[in-house]
């Protein structure tokens, strides 16, 4: 039976003390995904173009604020800027494949 609302807590956790399974937990993740942090930066530089830009984009919502609804101009312009940055960080060789797959798609009329 649950408690009347208002009346005082008995027993548990006092409020704001952190769970131990769940600190423990992300503590362990957080272990696991730095030590296999060079493992997946290779694994990474094996991706496909397409792979590659996909989870590229997909890690960016971890670490960019999330956009609040704006202008399709200012959509525009930020997934301009987001282009941008990836492109200035992709090796040389990845960036001829895509400089290549964007010719063919133009020499097809996509």
């Amino acid at each position: 039976m649950s408690r009347a609302k208002g009346s005082p807590k008995t027993g548990g956790r006092k409020a704001g003390t952190p769970n131990k399974v769940k600190a423990d937990v992300k503590q362990w993740v957080d272990i696991i995904l730095n030590n296999g942090r060079g493992e997946f930066e290779k694994r990474l530089l094996r991706l496909d173009d397409r792979e590659y830009i996909r989870t590229y984009v997909s890690l960016l919502g971890y670490v960019l604020p999330k956009m609040s609804p704006t202008t399709p101009e200012e959509l525009l312009k930020k997934e301009g800027e987001m282009m941008q940055k990836m492109l200035v960080s992709m090796s040389e060789e990845a960036l001829d494949k895509v400089a290549k797959k964007l010719f063919e798609l133009n020499s097809r009329g996509e």
